[in-house]
Parts: structure tokens; sequence; C-alpha cells
């Protein structure tokens, strides 16, 4: 895989929540598997994520109190991909 097919630590960081959840194309995640083979850091953070997973569970968007979904809304108002 060539340098520029690499995937940094920042974009696997952005993408690790499709990964674990199986929703990333096949060529995505190869890359994301072979950036994980030769990165520990990352690895280790994963292994974190899926931790945190596993002990929190999961909240669906239904059971949030209408107060809560709109303090979160504002909190990640424009904070992906800026």
């Amino acid at each position: 895989m060539s340098t520029a097919e690499q995937l940094r630590c920042m974009e696997l960081v952005e993408i690790v929540t499709e990964y674990l959840e199986g929703g990333l194309p096949p060529g995505q995640r190869a890359r994301f598997e072979a950036h994980l083979a030769g990165c520990d850091g990352c690895t280790t953070y994963v292994e974190q994520i899926r931790r945190t997973i596993a002990l929190c569970g999961s909240v669906d968007a239904g059971s949030l109190d209408p107060a809560a979904r709109a303090a979160l809304v504002q909190a990640f108002h424009g904070w992906a991909g800026e």
C-alpha cells in the first residue's frame, strides 16, 4: 500500500464508529485494518472504544429527553469535518 493510500491516525479516529458498526466499504475497511496492524496507539484506541461501548451500551435517540437531545445537538453542532 502506497503512502498516499495509507490511513492516518486522525482519519481512523473519525471513522472508528463506522468501522465498529460494520459500515465501512470494503476498501476503506482494508485501509483501516492495515493501519491497525502497524499502529499500536490506534489499536489501543479502538479497543478502548469497544470496551466503552460494551460497558455503556447504546442510547436510542427516541429515549432521550428533548432537553438532553437539544443539548447534545448544540454541543456537537458543526463538529464533524470542521
